[in-house]
């Protein structure tokens, strides 16, 4: 039972090189690849600089993901923005992961469960997050993210997904905190960042349980290159029926 997960930062829709909002190359971008499952970071709700629009409402109608979460983290003069998941399976028990390291901006994780249905039904986990710029930062929302009691109290065999912009560009969280956490990467090299000329590696998908990864890859398209300052990650993975 395969399906597709994608994350992505989509920057609120303004392109990282023309700085223009236009949030249907976001729509485009992630047409393409058909997700069954989006993360997605900086997702603007109320903003003058993107329209005022609800984007997570907007994007999940054009790109036919009827079930969605949204989490304010960043609280603007008018506005806010903050991390977003998107699917086409219900998602409940959703939930919200303090990440803060005082006195940095609010960082949180979107945490919920997701019940697939295609041939069989199965039941993952699944952790969206945007982490901190400094190291020690970093260190700390990883240890609370692999504490926490949502995935304390999952079974080993469940299957967990947890990613999202990590600003990890030498990979040091995963050899440090995901792998010996039972985390597998995903997506091991793959320069995200800037989307225009990718030279970093931002971006991370893990797993763990019973899911095995079919084939993962970062977004190229033309496209994508304007539509943010990062490139999305997708990757397919199957689950056991």
């Amino acid at each position: 039972m395969r399906f597709r997960l994608i994350t992505y930062n989509i920057h609120k829709g303004i392109g990282g090189v023309d700085r223009r909002y236009r949030l249907e190359r976001i729509v485009e971008t992630l047409g393409h690849y058909d997700p069954d499952i989006v993360f997605m970071q900086e997702v603007a709700e109320g903003v003058p600089r993107s329209h005022r629009d609800h984007q997570i409402e907007l994007l999940g109608a054009q790109l036919g993901l009827q079930h969605s979460a949204y989490q304010r983290n960043v609280q603007l003069s008018e506005g806010h923005y903050g991390n977003a998941i998107l699917s086409r399976f219900p998602l409940y028990d959703v939930s919200h992961l303090e990440l803060t390291v005082a006195p940095k901006k609010r960082r949180r994780a979107l945490v919920a469960s997701c019940r697939i249905r295609k041939q069989h039904e199965r039941t993952l986990l699944l952790l969206n997050t945007h982490l901190g710029l400094a190291g020690f930062e970093r260190a700390l929302q990883v240890r609370r993210i692999l504490d926490c009691d949502r995935l304390r109290h999952t079974h080993s065999t469940t299957p967990v997904i947890v990613g999202g912009d990590y600003n990890d560009v030498y990979g040091t969280l995963n050899r440090r905190f995901m792998r010996p956490g039972g985390f597998m990467a995903a997506t091991r090299q793959a320069r995200t960042f800037p989307a225009v000329m990718p030279m970093q590696t931002l971006d991370h998908i893990y797993y763990r349980g019973s899911i095995t990864l079919h084939h993962s890859f970062p977004c190229r398209r033309q496209i994508a290159r304007q539509a943010s300052d990062h490139l999305p990650l997708v990757a397919d993975f199957e689950l056991p029926i």
